[in-house]
This record gives structure tokens, sequence and C-alpha cells, in this order.
């Protein structure tokens, strides 16, 4: 436990001497949160209410993707 907080004290007062650095990470952050954002609104966005209408639909995926095997 001792290690772990000599390593919060650290970061902490490395972070809190920085100048110019607190603004680039939080230009890092921010395009960060951007892009994380837009990968999962418009790629990651393939779920079984998108990919299938119906409901036979969804069941028959269900079925074939318990049923094989790797």
């Amino acid at each position: 436990m001792n290690k772990l907080y000599n390593v919060y004290v650290f970061y902490k007062e490395g972070f809190s001497n920085l100048t110019v650095g607190k603004t680039l990470w939080k230009i890092v952050l921010i395009k960060l949160i951007i892009i994380i954002g837009f990968l999962n609104f418009y790629i990651y966005d393939k779920s079984i209410d998108t990919e299938y209408k119906t409901t036979d639909k969804k069941i028959d995926y269900i079925l074939k993707n318990l049923i094989q095997e790797k």
C-alpha cells in the first residue's frame, strides 16, 4: 500500500510542476475523448438491433452462434 501511495505522490508532484505540459495533456485527453466517441458512434455501432430487424432473424442468429463449434 505504501508503494502505491509513493507512486501517487510521485505523479502528483510531477504534474503539479508542469506549465506547458498541462495544456498538452488537456489537448491529448480532449482528442482521445473525441476519437473514442467517434469510434463508438460510427464504427462500433453493430448490435443485434441494428443488424437484424425482425425477431425471427435475431433468434436465428443467436441459435446459429450458440450451436456452432469453434
